[in-house]
């Protein structure tokens, strides 16, 4: 039986975060090669600590001579990602921080199936939505992302001079009937200048910033706030922590309302369906939601490599659908074609999109002119009423 009446909690990360500033290295090395070369194979992890940067990986271009020429790139990529996050502390400086590259060319293995238009490994992808905000995303985890994001606008905007990149935010939303009421606590630890700082002073800083991006009425006297609970937070970054692409799927998808399917998204190419398939079942259950078929969707996609048509479709509007869910499965099958070639083809995923992505959520985003976050365009609702 469904509860209707709980807590649920989601937290989030901001770009500054140890694991975060890898995310964005690798998605910013895929970014180069896509730009390149559309059909460029990219599998890039990047580990960071004090002083360091490691990358490291698979990558191919058609032309050899060109994939060396962008090798002696890498090490420019990773330091005007460091830069622009604001990392200039003596132990974790983007100018003078060690990068080591050790990317080498695509297995041929891994690259003959996916050459035949199957998928770049086996595994299962979910997506959800839900009818409880703007953007059909879990309440939680889309605010959550929003906190962090302003306080990184006023940061980078000059507003808050004492604001450092890195920064961890957790909402605890109250649920009524199924509905989010409630915000019962809200944490924030964020990197700040001084030690002289107190936690007082943090919450006189980001407070406004909070209550600025949350819904007003789910803010109460019995709101619980624990800002810098520890008190001093100025050691951030892989300086305090070690980081590594790849470790926030559940920050990256939707904060645990939902089932992950275990393969992270940063420096993957959208051959790889751990990327790719994850971003056509959150399109699909956006969709289905935005259509009026359900107000929650769960929706499972299995695939094996070198094999291009999905192995299975599973839908679960959880007792919210109007339609019923082997109905939506049959729709969906109908609607797009989910081999890897066509959710590349229908997303237009073959282009430079994915550094944006790499902070604040790969879902609930707008999407935007240039085709990034395409998987979030409710543009199938049309086509899965048809096939109903």
């Amino acid at each position: 039986m469904t509860r209707n009446n709980f807590i649920f909690t989601s937290e989030s990360v901001s770009e500054g975060h140890p694991d975060k500033i890898c995310d964005r290295i690798s998605d910013a090395v895929l970014d180069a090669f896509l730009a390149e070369e559309p059909t460029a194979r990219v599998g890039c992890e990047t580990f960071a600590t004090s002083g360091l940067v490691v990358i490291g990986g698979e990558v191919g271009l058609s032309n050899q001579e060109r994939l060396k020429d962008y090798m002696g790139r890498i090490g420019q990529i990773a330091r005007e990602c460091i830069k622009d996050i604001g990392y200039e502390q003596e132990k974790f400086h983007w100018n003078t921080c060690h990068v080591l590259n050790f990317l080498h060319e695509q297995s041929a293995h891994i690259a003959q199936g996916v050459d035949r238009d199957g998928a770049g490994d086996q595994g299962i992808m979910f997506g959800y939505a839900v009818d409880e905000t703007p953007e059909l995303m879990p309440a939680p985890i889309q605010y959550a992302h929003a906190i962090l994001r302003r306080l990184a606008e006023a940061r980078r905007a000059g507003l808050e001079p004492t604001l450092r990149p890195d920064a961890k935010s957790q909402l605890s939303v109250r649920y009524e009937e199924g509905k989010p009421v409630e915000i019962t606590s809200i944490v924030l630890s964020t990197q700040h200048q001084s030690p002289d700082q107190s936690s007082d002073d943090i919450r006189a800083i980001v407070e406004p910033y909070i209550r600025e991006v949350l819904p007003s009425d789910w803010l109460t006297d019995k709101t619980e706030w624990w800002i810098n609970p520890t008190g001093t937070f100025v050691i951030g970054g892989p300086d305090g922590d070690a980081g590594l692409t790849g470790r926030k799927i559940i920050v990256d998808t939707y904060g645990g309302a939902a089932p992950h399917g275990g393969g992270a998204f940063s420096g993957k190419d959208p051959t790889k369906v751990d990327r790719s398939a994850a971003y056509a079942a959150r399109y699909l259950a956006k969709n289905v939601v935005a259509a009026g078929m359900a107000k929650r969707c769960t929706l499972q996609l299995s695939y094996a490599i070198g094999v291009a048509k999905p192995l299975s479709i599973y839908v679960d509007t959880h007792g919210t659908g109007s339609v019923e869910d082997v109905a939506i499965e049959r729709a969906i099958g109908r609607a797009m074609d989910l081999t890897p070639r066509g959710i590349r083809e229908h997303l237009d995923l073959n282009r430079p999109i994915y550094e944006r992505t790499s902070a604040y959520g790969h879902f609930g985003r707008a999407p935007e002119i240039d085709g990034g976050f395409s998987w979030e365009r409710t543009d199938l609702t049309d086509a899965l009423r048809k096939s109903i």
